[in-house]
């Protein structure tokens, strides 16, 4: 048991990348791992001796490597044998499954059906939103967690189960048996044109082959008309660094140099340049991005920008300019391990966050340093991409948050309307145009009103803070009088706060109602109408002269 644990983790101190004190050599080094792994043999040798209760190998020094690797980044990541079909598909974007999104629904303390996804089994089941799991090849589905449910319907590709729903509006159970397959979410979930001129390609995530499919809508958009293009990497949280570069390559010329990893190994030293030809230099390009938008997708923005290949739109990105690779271990285990920085084109690293033996820190501002695009526009490094045009998206109103979260409202109200509105309505208008009646609408509100519909107001939520800040410092009996009156008008008043944000409830209300007949390709064209800055990408492309300059180095006035 000490040399099988003593080889594992030597093989680990010698391929992780670890801080090392200036002053020991190299040889220095490996004898104080040698002794700490030493070390950690015999404590594991003599609790296994001598503590009071059977150990369990597997537990114990599972927990031993993860908590070595907390020490490090979050990144670096411990998967033992049982998890490595979880590695697998995180790389591919690959699982075993029905192809739906599962939510809480709090009020039948049950896991719904929130989102069957087009072509894949759930959807070809029949399955639809708001069908509450009820069993699971028998076993009781009632009371268990969503994870628990997930981790049920997930499964070797090829098996089969007998799945026993609760239809809203039937009164006897559903059983439908289905087929997993492997699911596999679409890289890209909707592209197509946004105007006469301008395309849209909507990427939400870096894996296998993601370029290859990027390629078909950039080729189809031409095709149709496109002469400027819409790139959304919002919320996309990376994956794939060669799918990347091989998307960037479509818009930029051979041979040029788009990222350079630099990490402790010589293997982890890597430049990556465009190789193939491209299909077009020169079309007018807008990405979008958010805090949600990291790694991989940091990347083709952070690329497009030092460039200037196109112009970012949006808000700051996540910040993450670390390499992660995959090793295998002994046994069919794997570790992921964070083994360099990438730098794009200015030489900058986009890293927000220092990971240290005592903790993290967030680059300050005063340590950022300036970099230059390669029209001499000025970019940082240390914090993610800051877009060329810093604009928020609309923000989502607390009532509607609740409303479409089963697991947040008790009344399910949003999730029951839907289930009905499926029942009563064979099919509705495409995408785009789809709208409810103003008499439709006035009835769901109405529902609200009658199932007493709440949620958590922030203003309230403020209200009582302030009353407590009041009470310790001894404000509160003389100004009680007006927290009174203040709490008076911030009554809740339903009616009201429905009438006050019934655009963004009735946009939210259609939105969910187009994915159950258009699914996710249809709820992103329904959205992408009421998207703020997508209306600022467009006018900004159909504005060349405007674009052109937000590309070239700005005054100091400016």
């Amino acid at each position: 048991m000490k040399k099988i644990i003593f080889a594992f983790f030597l093989s680990f101190s010698l391929a992780a990348s670890a801080d090392t004190v200036d002053s020991l050599t190299r040889d220095d080094h490996n004898l104080e791992a040698a002794k700490q792994l030493e070390l950690f043999a015999a404590v594991y040798r003599n609790l296994d001796m001598v503590y009071v209760d059977s150990l369990d190998p597997k537990q114990t020094i599972e927990a031993g490597i993860k908590g070595m690797l907390r020490s490090l980044d979050p990144y670096t990541e411990y998967y033992p044998p049982a998890d490595a079909k979880e590695l697998k598909s995180m790389i591919t974007g690959k699982y075993g499954g029905i192809g739906s999104v599962v939510s809480f629904n709090v009020r039948d303390n049950v896991t719904i059906i929130s989102e069957p996804y087009a072509g894949m089994p759930a959807q070809e089941a029949g399955l639809k939103k708001g069908d509450q799991i009820i069993a699971i090849d028998g076993e009781d589905m009632k009371g268990k967690t969503t994870s628990y449910v997930s981790d049920h319907l997930r499964g070797d590709a090829g098996t089969s189960f007998m799945l026993t729903i609760q239809r809203p509006g039937e009164k006897k159970p559903r059983k439908i048996k289905i087929t997993r397959r492997a699911i596999q979410l679409p890289a890209i979930p909707y592209y197509g044109m946004l105007t006469d001129s301008v395309g849209y390609i909507k990427l939400d995530q870096y894996t296998e082959d993601c370029s290859a499919h990027f390629r078909n809508a950039l080729v189809m958009l031409k095709r149709s008309g496109m002469k400027n293009l819409v790139i959304d990497l919002r919320n996309n949280t990376g994956g794939s660094l060669s799918e990347s570069v091989s998307i960037l390559n479509m818009f930029l010329p051979k041979d040029v140099k788009l990222v350079s990893t630099k990490g402790k190994l010589e293997r982890a030293n890597t430049e990556y340049v465009t190789r193939q030809m491209p299909v077009d230099t020169i079309m007018p390009i807008v990405c979008l991005v958010n805090n949600g938008t990291a790694s991989a997708a940091e990347i083709t923005s952070g690329v497009l920008q030092d460039l200037d290949r196109g112009v970012v739109i949006g808000t700051k990105t996540f910040g993450k300019g670390l390499v992660q690779v995959p090793l295998s271990l002994p046994y069919n285990a794997n570790v992921k391990v964070t083994s360099s920085h990438y730098y794009i084109p200015s030489g900058r690293c986009i890293q927000a966050i220092n990971y240290k033996r005592d903790g993290k820190e967030e680059v300050a501002d005063s340590l950022k340093r300036e970099f230059k695009t390669r029209n001499g526009r000025i970019v940082r490094d240390g914090g993610g991409i800051t877009p060329d045009i810093v604009l928020k998206n609309d923000t989502l109103p607390n009532i509607v948050y609740y409303m479409q979260t089963p697991a947040l409202d008790s009344t399910n109200v949003m999730t029951d309307y839907i289930a009905e509105y499926q029942r009563t309505h064979k099919q509705i208008a495409p995408a785009k145009s789809f709208r409810l009646t103003d008499e439709e609408y006035a009835d769901y509100c109405q529902r609200a009103i009658d199932a007493k519909f709440k949620y958590d107001r922030i203003s309230s939520s403020f209200l009582s803070e302030l009353k407590k800040v009041a009470k310790m410092e001894g404000y509160y009996d003389r100004a009680k009088a007006e927290f009174d009156a203040l709490e008076k008008k911030l009554e809740h008043d339903l009616a009201a706060e429905m009438n006050f944000h019934s655009k963004e409830i009735r946009m939210a209300l259609e939105h969910d109602i187009v994915t159950c007949y258009h699914y996710q390709a249809g709820g992103i064209e329904y959205s992408l109408q009421h998207d703020n800055q997508v209306k600022e990408a467009i006018e900004l492309l159909n504005d060349r002269k405007r674009y052109d300059s937000i590309l070239l180095p700005q005054s100091k006035e400016d």
